[in-house]
């Protein structure tokens, strides 16, 4: 059974996670002003490799929980992701809409993995 200090913590690392996005997200939008949503590609693909690394580094389980849970989860986003997805498919960017699917997915995976082994690597 999980405690009451762990739900505070995942929280806690939730609240730091979404601030960490959103400050993240405005400064590539603020360095690459664009209508696709780069800031939001930039945050999903780090979060992949960070939880990739998280968990090829064989953290215990209680810190693969805060962190993952809480800080990844706070930081990366699904639905943004759609929500500008939807966006682009509504002012007819398809090309631009089925980029930001594909890179999203394709590269998530493969960043994720790429984590995996360099987080098994450093252990």
């Amino acid at each position: 059974m999980v405690g009451v200090s762990t739900w505070v913590g995942v929280a806690l690392f939730g609240a730091i996670g979404a601030v960490t996005r959103f400050r993240v997200d405005s400064a590539v939008s603020a360095l690459m002003p664009s209508d696709f949503p780069l800031g939001t590609l930039v945050v999903n693909l780090t979060g992949s490799l960070a939880l990739g690394m998280l968990i090829g580094a064989s953290v215990p389980h209680r810190v693969a929980f805060l962190l993952g849970t809480g800080f990844m989860g706070g930081y990366t986003t699904f639905s943004t992701w759609m929500v500008e997805s939807e966006r682009l498919a509504e002012i007819g960017e398809v090309v631009s809409l089925l980029k930001n699917l594909w890179v999203s997915m394709l590269s998530g995976f493969g960043l994720a993995a790429a984590g995996f082994y360099l987080g098994q690597a450093i252990t």
